[in-house]
C-alpha cells in the first residue's frame, strides 16, 4: 500500500507548497484525490530567472521519500517531475477602431517583434496512476509510452526487469487559454492538482495523441497550436453522440465537395456549347470567391483550414471556367488613355443564335440586378464606415465587400435563374455537380454549427439553400428536352423521334 507525496520546487527554496496523500492503493480503480490552493512564486521565478517544477514522489508504505531521511531506500521511491512554467507565444490582440472618428492617439501601435513570448503557469496539473494489474509488455511499447516507464535498478534475486508504478502527467487536455501569465508583481498563483487511476489503454491513447500533437506544433513552429486546441476543445465540450455525428458530417462534407468539384470540372472540360450559361454570373462568382477567401484569410484565427481549402479550390475552378469561354489578352490602349495597356476580352468561338440570345438575357438580367445591388452596396458601405469598427482600411474593404456578398450574394445567381426562365430549360446546367452541391449544402447546414468559422460564413450556408431550392423547382417545371443539345454537345432524340444510335443502325 504505497503513499504518495507531491512537492513543488524551484531550486533551493524549500518554503514551497507541498501535499501528502497516504494510503494510495495501486490497482484501486476508484482512487481519486485532488487539491486546490495558491502556490507562492519565489522572486527568481517572478523575474523569469528560473522555472518551477512539480516533483512527485511515490514511496512504498512506511518508506521515507527524501534522500537525507533515515532508512531511505532508492528502490522503494519513484520520482517524477513536471514543469509548470512554460515560455509561450503571446497571443496576437486584434484591436479595431472607427476609421472616420479615430483620433491620432487611438491608433494602435504594433508590439515589438521581440516581445512575442511570455512566461505562464498552467493552473491544472493532472496526474494519472496506471492501475492495470497485469504486466506491461515492455518490448512492445511505443516511444510515447516508454518515456513514462521507469525501471527499478537491478537487484540480486530479481533477474527480470522490473518497473515502478507508472505515473503519467496527462497534458492531453491542456489548452493554451488555460495558461495563466504572470509578472514580477504576482506573488501567488492558483493551482489545482488532480490525481486519479487510469487504465493502460487510455494511457496509450493519451500518450500517443499528446506526442503527436506536440510533434505537429513543433513542425509548424507553434502555428498549429490553435488548430490542436480546437480539436481538444471539441472533445471536451461536445456530447459524444454529437461528436460522432460531427465526424460523419465532416467526412460527408469533404466527400460531396470533392464529388461536386470533380463533376463540375468534368462537365466543363467536355462542354463546347454555352447556350444558357451566364458568363457574367461565372465572372462575378470568381470575384465573390476571391473576396470571401481574402476575408477568411484575414480572420484566419477563426477559420478552419478545411474551410480555407474548399474556398480556395472553388475560386480556382470558377476562374478556369471563364477561360473556357473567353480569351484574355493585354493590348495597347487607345491614344490619349492614362493607362498604356488594357485587357481585351473576346469570345473563344463564333456564337450561335442560341448563345447570342443567352448573352442578351444575361445582359438584361444583370441590368435588373444592378438596379438593386449597386444602391445596396453603396448604402451598406456608408453604414459600415460610419458605425462599425475595423482593424484598418484593408480590413474595412474586405469585410464590407464580404458582408455584402454574404447578405446579397444570391443576387449573383439571379441572372442564371432568369436565363433558365427565359429559355424554359435547365439542360445547360451540370446536373450531377448540382446534385452534389445541393447535398453538400444540406450537410453545410449542420456543419455550420459544428466547425469553427466566421459568423457571416455560417449565415451564407443557409443563404445557399434558397438558391438551390429555386433551381430544384426550375428543374422540376423545365423538364429536360431530349431534342436539345446537352452539355456534351449530344442530342438524345432527333427531330424525327429517333435516337442517334437508331439512325446509325439503319
Amino acid at each position: 500500500m504505497p503513499g504518495e507525496v507531491l512537492g513543488l520546487n524551484a531550486g533551493p527554496d524549500v518554503n514551497l507548497a507541498h501535499i501528502s496523500w497516504k494510503d494510495v492503493q495501486w490497482g484501486d480503480w476508484k482512487m481519486e484525490r485532488d487539491w486546490t490552493g495558491d502556490i507562492a512564486l519565489p522572486p527568481a521565478v517572478r523575474n523569469n530567472d528560473t522555472s518551477i517544477w512539480a516533483h512527485i514522489f511515490m514511496a512504498a508504505d512506511g518508506s521515507p521519500h527524501r534522500p537525507y531521511d533515515s532508512g531511505f531506500q532508492p528502490r522503494k521511491v519513484h520520482h517524477v517531475r513536471r514543469q509548470l512554467v512554460r515560455y509561450m507565444p503571446r497571443k496576437r490582440v486584434v484591436k479595431e477602431k472607427n476609421l472616420l472618428s479615430a483620433k491620432e492617439e487611438e491608433v494602435v501601435e504594433e508590439e515589438p517583434e521581440l516581445d512575442v513570448r511570455f512566461y505562464s503557469l498552467y493552473q491544472n496539473l493532472t496526474l494519472a496512476l496506471i492501475a492495470d494489474n497485469g504486466p506491461i509488455p515492455l518490448n512492445k511499447l511505443a516511444p510515447p509510452m516508454v518515456e513514462h516507464v521507469h525501471f527499478i535498478p537491478p537487484e540480486k534475486g530479481f533477474p527480470n526487469a522490473r518497473y515502478y508504478p507508472v505515473i503519467f502527467p496527462n497534458t492531453f487536455w491542456q489548452l493554451s487559454s488555460y495558461w495563466q501569465p504572470y509578472t514580477a508583481q504576482n506573488e501567488t498563483l492558483p493551482l489545482h492538482i488532480d490525481f486519479h487511476a487510469l487504465s493502460f489503454m487510455k494511457f496509450q491513447i493519451y500518450a500517443s495523441m499528446s506526442a503527436s500533437f506536440e510533434q505537429q506544433a513543433a513542425a509548424n513552429g507553434g502555428s498549429a497550436s490553435s488548430e490542436i486546441d480546437e480539436v481538444k476543445r471539441m472533445f471536451m465540450e461536445t456530447n459524444p453522440i454529437l461528436l460522432i455525428v460531427t465526424a460523419i458530417v465532416s467526412v460527408l462534407h469533404m466527400l460531396f465537395e470533392f464529388l461536386a468539384f470533380a463533376a463540375d470540372v468534368g462537365h466543363w472540360r467536355k462542354k463546347n456549347e454555352f447556350t444558357g450559361v451566364s458568363v457574367r454570373s461565372i465572372a462575378t462568382n470568381v470575384f465573390v470567391q476571391v473576396i470571401i477567401l481574402l476575408y477568411l484569410i484575414d480572420n484566419n484565427e477563426e477559420t478552419s483550414w478545411m474551410i480555407l481549402f474548399g474556398q480556395g479550390s472553388g475560386a480556382l475552378i470558377e476562374a478556369w471556367k471563364v477561360t473556357k469561354i473567353l480569351n484574355f489578352a493585354v493590348v495597347p490602349a487607345p491614344a490619349g488613355s492614362l493607362i498604356p495597356y488594357k485587357i481585351l476580352v473576346t469570345d473563344k468561338h463564333v456564337l450561335t443564335e442560341d448563345e447570342k440570345k443567352t448573352q442578351e438575357y444575361d445582359r438584361l438580367a444583370f441590368r435588373y440586378v444592378a438596379y438593386v445591388a449597386i444602391p445596396l452596396l453603396i448604402g451598406y458601405t456608408g453604414y459600415s464606415l460610419v458605425y462599425e469598427p475595423h482593424k484598418g482600411w484593408y480590413s474595412f474593404t474586405i469585410k464590407t465587400l464580404t458582408s455584402y456578398v454574404y447578405m446579397f450574394g444570391f443576387a449573383q445567381l439571379v441572372p442564371q435563374l432568369i436565363i433558365n426562365y427565359k429559355l424554359k430549360s435547365v439542360a445547360h446546367l451540370p446536373m450531377k455537380a448540382f446534385v452534389y452541391k445541393f447535398l453538400g449544402t444540406i450537410v453545410d447546414d449542420f456543419f455550420a454549427f459544428c466547425i469553427k468559422m466566421p459568423f457571416l460564413h455560417r449565415l451564407a450556408c443557409f443563404r445557399d439553400d434558397v438558391v438551390f431550392l429555386i433551381m430544384l423547382y426550375q428543374r422540376w417545371i423545365y423538364r429536360v428536352d431530349p431534342k436539345r443539345v446537352n452539355e456534351y454537345g449530344q442530342v438524345m432524340v432527333s427531330e424525327e423521334g429517333e435516337t442517334p444510335q437508331e439512325k446509325k443502325d439503319k
